[in-house]
């Protein structure tokens, strides 16, 4: 296909921020749980704080952030964030609710319905990996301390796929509430390359 390029006078190309482009066409959703779950002290394995799968059969979730709230901490305590990305398929295999949650449009339009958004469920470990940055507390059982991990479109949710979120820290004490920043891409507009 022929695209058209505009460049500056002196050769610079404008190009335009794709998730600027998603939102403008009201593809931005949110939603995070307000349940303060109490993270793990080990890898995570069956069990999420959070879990999203794709319902839709015409749309790829594309993810752009996840992020974590602390609402009870320790002092100088760590806590990080860990994702585990399902395959095609395991809608069916973990049977997920869609728990009652705060959602919203990144662009002012409805909160939409897409997606099962699942708290504290069993899912299947299909692999669990750090994304982000540590946060470190300052003080102890005040809320406040967030993390957060730029995806940036690195993980893709087809339909029937999906995430599950969880956070690790040195002690059971940190509670945390997770969430998803999603752009819900029709598969006719999403190509690679």
């Amino acid at each position: 296909d022929e695209v058209n390029l505009r460049a500056t006078e002196r050769g610079a190309l404008h190009t335009m921020e794709i998730s600027r482009v998603w939102t403008a066409k009201g593809y931005g959703y949110q939603a995070m749980s307000t349940a303060a779950v109490a993270s793990l002290i080990v890898r995570p394995t069956t069990t999420a704080i959070v879990s999203f799968y794709n319902n839709t059969s015409t749309k790829n979730f594309v993810i752009e952030r996840v992020f974590a709230h602390e609402l009870v901490s320790i002092a100088n305590g760590q806590m990080g964030i860990w994702i585990c990305v399902h395959p095609v398929g395991a809608i069916a295999q973990d049977t997920p609710t869609n728990d009652i949650t705060p959602r919203n449009s990144t662009s002012g339009e409805p909160a939409g319905v897409e997606g099962l958004w699942d708290i504290e469920a069993t899912v299947v470990a299909d692999g669990w990996f750090p994304w982000g940055t540590n946060t470190t507390s300052v003080t102890a059982t005040v809320p406040g301390s967030l993390a957060e991990a730029n995806i940036n479109g690195r993980i893709i949710i087809p339909p029937t796929a999906g995430i599950s979120l969880s956070a690790v820290s040195q002690t059971a004490v940190v509670t945390v509430c997770m969430g998803i920043h999603w752009f819900s891409v029709p598969i006719s507009e999403f190509t690679l390359g």
